[in-house]
């Protein structure tokens, strides 16, 4: 390939984003002629890795089209997750309708919330195989007929095993849409994307009640799944036409082999140099089991995965809790005993500004810090926050829920520990995406499957629970349990530095990701080396 003068101005024009979801390995002018290292022929091909203002690195996206990608992440993951509640709002009419107990009802959830255990297993090395794009089109696709399907169930065991599929289908967004804000942005700017696309989600299992409930009493469980089918569909239709691939091994790659048919010379990935060329069904096996591997080997991420599978655990117990709290012992009806969890609501909502105002102090501190990655222990702070106020807002609730106690005071403990679920969780998804940047998608779905375990597991005892213990010393338990969880955070963000430097993983990240921002220092200190005091530029071999 011969270089050409490219243009003297330092930034290059964005590519259009229909093109970006329709090629992986868009070719400009720039791209074609750009001088890479080496001499393109089988003993020295030509390393393709991302130039200076490349058009086509998800990093250096225009801001409006990152914010887009991950908007369309956040209303991936909120379908998902208001899909995995919506129905308990029916759990009455689905009793009617298959004449079938309340624990059975009850496992609707349980089996969709046990799907996110089996699905990031899988989907998430898959994305890191075979790209974003792709598996982001096949789950969504099959997440809505699934669905869909749902609606024609003729008895309670295809609605289950509908269900369950749903959820182990759709569970990639848990994963995907982590994998694809790391890919978009620096660790810098990452907090206040993660926030986006992780806080307005987390509103979905509350959601789901607050507006299900009055929907079963109207028209019955097949409408409330309609409406899932409708929004789960929505979502996908404006995914397939705004989503394009992020992951940068996989566009470097495509782009390497578009380069190779179009010009006759031997291009390569310089990151499949780097990490080696190994068989696709090799890659396959270790992208499969590296969940797995990091779960039970990476100490850090079997701590948080303990850690919020604990509290998710929680969160999932109060779908459970509420309608036995304010519908069988405060009597509300329930047209109107989802709007109990608009405390919650409102908690999750501080949780998210709460967490935006944190995401300043990190960036002071990311601005004085070598290539802009603070320690990813400087994201814990909201968890230590929310580790306090998870005990305390569920003591709260256990001992304010008596009929005799107005229902706002009640309601005032849902508000902490809803602002404690968002707070924690943001917090240690920034946590691993930033300690494993290239590893993100395994490290949140190995971090997925013992979270999912308790999600599921938890609704299916809170009834007998409440119902052997009553309703203050059963609520009381998940507050035992925050309690004796709330020093996690606290140990990490004192040892965590120590136990990361013997987390292979970790380690291996981050010196790719040190490898790579000085390439990316070196390519822009050449780049204005070889501009003359003119304007124009002079041609060096890379």
């Amino acid at each position: 390939m011969t270089a050409s003068n490219p243009s003297p101005h330092p930034h290059r024009s964005p590519i259009p984003l229909y093109k970006l979801v329709c090629s992986q390995s868009t070719i400009t002018d720039e791209i074609l002629h750009h001088k890479w290292e080496g001499n393109g022929t089988p003993d020295s091909p030509y390393l393709v890795e991302w130039m200076h203002n490349d058009p086509r690195d998800p990093h250096q996206m225009p801001p409006w089209m990152k914010l887009t990608i991950t908007l369309l992440q956040a209303a991936t993951f909120l379908s998902f997750l208001f899909a995995s509640s919506s129905l308990s709002a029916a759990e009455p009419q689905l009793q009617a309708a298959f004449g079938v107990s309340t624990e059975l009802t009850v496992a609707d959830t349980s089996l969709f919330v046990l799907g996110f255990a089996i699905g990031p297993a899988v989907w998430g090395p898959l994305s890191e195989l075979y790209g974003r794009q792709i598996i982001y089109f096949v789950t969504y696709a099959l997440t809505t007929v699934c669905a869909g399907a749902t609606i024609a169930s003729q008895n309670i065991a295809t609605l289950l095993i509908l269900r369950g599929l749903a959820g182990a289908i759709g569970a990639s967004a848990t994963s995907n849409a982590g994998g694809v804000v790391s890919d978009l942005y620096v660790a810098r700017d990452r907090g206040l994307a993660t926030i986006a696309y992780i806080g307005p989600p987390f509103l979905g299992p509350s959601l789901g009640p607050v507006v299900c409930d009055f929907l079963a009493v109207a028209k019955g469980w097949t409408w409330v799944q309609g409406l899932t089918t409708i929004f789960i569909g929505t979502v996908f239709l404006f995914g397939v036409c705004l989503t394009p691939e992020t992951y940068a091994p996989i566009l470097l790659k495509r782009r390497a082999e578009k380069l190779t048919k179009m010009t006759g010379k031997v291009c390569v990935s310089r990151l499949d140099v780097d990490n080696g060329q190994k068989k696709a069904s090799d890659v396959f096996k270790k992208t499969m089991v590296r969940p797995w591997v990091l779960l039970f080997k990476e100490p850090i991420v079997l701590l948080l995965s303990v850690y919020m599978a604990i509290i998710y655990g929680t969160m999932y117990m109060e779908f459970a809790a509420f309608p036995i709290v304010f519908e069988d012992v405060r009597g509300w009806p329930q047209s109107t005993s989802g709007l109990s969890f608009i405390g919650m609501m409102i908690g999750q909502i501080l949780g998210c500004v709460y967490s935006s105002i944190d995401d300043r102090r990190y960036k002071k501190i990311a601005d004085r810090t070598p290539h802009g990655r603070p320690p990813p222990e400087t994201r814990l702070i909201p968890a230590m926050v929310g580790a306090i106020t998870l005990p305390i807002g569920l003591f709260w609730f256990a001992w304010t829920n008596f009929p005799s106690i107005h229902w706002i005071v009640c309601e005032i403990g849902t508000v902490l520990f809803g602002f404690s679920h968002v707070s924690i969780f943001l917090s240690v998804v920034n946590y691993l995406v930033d300690g494993y940047t290239i590893y993100a998608a395994s490290a949140l779905a190995g971090n997925a499957i013992i979270r999912a375990l308790f999600g599921a597991a938890f609704p299916l005892f809170t009834t007998p629970m409440y119902h052997n213990l009553g309703i203050h010393w059963a609520s009381s338990i998940p507050a035992f349990l925050g309690l004796a969880c709330l020093p996690f955070p606290w140990v990490l963000y004192r040892y965590g530095p120590a136990i990361r430097r013997h987390c292979r993983y970790a380690a291996e990240s981050a010196r790719q990701l040190d490898a790579m921002a000085d390439r990316m220092r070196e390519l822009a200190e050449r780049k204005a080396a070889e501009r003359t005091p003119s304007g124009g530029v002079t041609v060096q071999k890379v």
